[in-house]
């Protein structure tokens, strides 16, 4: 009997419990939370980066203008010389010669004319007194006068020769970097040699040489007329070299020079900037990046790389709406700000767009929205978790 009335109250006990279970209503589901950024318009600098090469501002060929053996190389190659310093020596030794001979030929020519100039006078001495003939007057005069003329060509020789004797120390036409020397001591060099003893360059200032494709142009006018860009003047516009490394140089340049034709093989426009190199790190023939800020994107909006998704309907981003729900928006997509994607149209001021837990949200589902934190993201998408999904 008491087995009977223990195995009864076990019974009753489990119906109770089972019977409180089924009216026991399981707890709601909590919305995911995503980080979000609030969509601000901003003026964004309007910059394009363009292949480059760099080229010296002034550059001069440095050539014999005598015939004669180099005797000596005078400046160090590579290194910074001011115009007129002396770069090489060629033998002086036929030059001088061609001098003193030409200073002995304008001595006899002088002597030559004083004689003729002496004989011109006594004839028309004797020509008054009818002693000469007029014939033998005038001869004496046309000689006097052929004297004269010898004698300032033989004047005319000894500045040649004095000429020629200077160009045996042969100087820097232009201050700037010298480079390496295309002759050696001992050779025979001409006016006529095909290449030159040397060149001298001016790098300081720079010039990078570059071209914009004409639809970029076209699109950039377009986007002005629109009011969406305002473009600064050419001469103002500001010019960043990007090395080969990846780092931005120093010093800022500006436009200095834009071609008026279109190049037919390319469909593009030369460009040239003239950048400061005062430590002469940049160097003529270095390929670079020519980093132009054109002018200023207004009304734009600057949201991180993490906000931007994908498809092959194009660039889209998650906006929170007033309800906390997820809608999708597709965006007009511009160029990258740094780390950041110029977005230039498809949202609004004041939205709130979905920058971190991206892969917990779905159109229509609400979310727990929290204000976006970078370094949060980054230390999430560095996690171990984040690492293995």
């Amino acid at each position: 009997m008491m087995k009977f009335l223990l195995r009864g109250a076990a019974s009753l006990a489990l119906a109770l419990v089972l019977g409180a279970c089924s009216h026991y209503a399981p707890p709601a589901q909590t919305p995911p939370e995503v980080g979000v950024v609030t969509a601000k318009p901003t003026n964004v600098p309007v910059t394009r980066d363009y292949p480059g090469r760099l080229a010296a501002t002034l550059t001069a060929q440095v050539r014999a203008r005598v015939t004669g053996i180099v005797l000596q190389r005078v400046y160090k190659e590579g290194t910074d010389v001011k115009a007129g310093s002396v770069l090489f020596k060629i033998d002086p030794a036929p030059l001088q010669a061609s001098l003193r001979q030409a200073q002995g030929q304008l001595a006899q020519a002088q002597a030559t004319a004083r004689n003729a100039d002496l004989n011109a006078t006594r004839s028309k001495e004797l020509g008054a007194k009818g002693v000469l003939a007029k014939q033998d007057v005038d001869n004496a005069i046309a000689s006097a006068a052929e004297a004269d003329a010898a004698m300032k060509t033989a004047q005319a020789n000894i500045e040649n020769a004095r000429i020629n004797l200077g160009y045996a120390t042969v100087t820097a036409p232009i201050s700037g970097r010298a480079g390496r020397a295309n002759v050696t001591q001992g050779a025979l060099v001409s006016p006529t040699d095909t290449n030159p003893l040397t060149t001298v360059q001016v790098i300081d200032p720079i010039y990078a040489n570059f071209s914009e494709p004409m639809a970029e142009v076209e699109r950039l006018r377009t986007a002005e007329k629109a009011g969406e860009l305002k473009l600064v003047a050419p001469n103002k516009v500001e010019v960043q070299i990007v090395l080969p490394n990846g780092s931005e140089y120093a010093n800022q340049g500006t436009l200095d020079f834009t071609d008026l034709a279109v190049d037919p093989t390319t469909g593009a426009v030369d460009l040239r900037a003239i950048v400061p190199n005062p430590d002469h790190s940049l160097l003529p023939g270095m390929f670079i990046n020519v980093r132009l800020t054109l002018g200023s994107l207004h009304g734009a909006f600057l949201l991180p790389q993490s906000t931007i998704q994908r498809d092959n309907d194009g660039a889209y981003v998650y906006v929170v709406g007033a309800d906390d729900k997820i809608v999708e928006k597709r965006v007009n997509l511009g160029n990258q700000h740094g780390a950041d994607w110029i977005v230039q149209g498809g949202i609004d001021a004041g939205a709130r767009i979905v920058a971190s837990g991206v892969q917990k949200a779905q159109p229509g589902e609400a979310v727990k929205p929290v204000p976006y934190n970078a370094a949060d993201a980054a230390d999430n998408d560095a996690s171990p978790a984040a690492t293995a999904n």
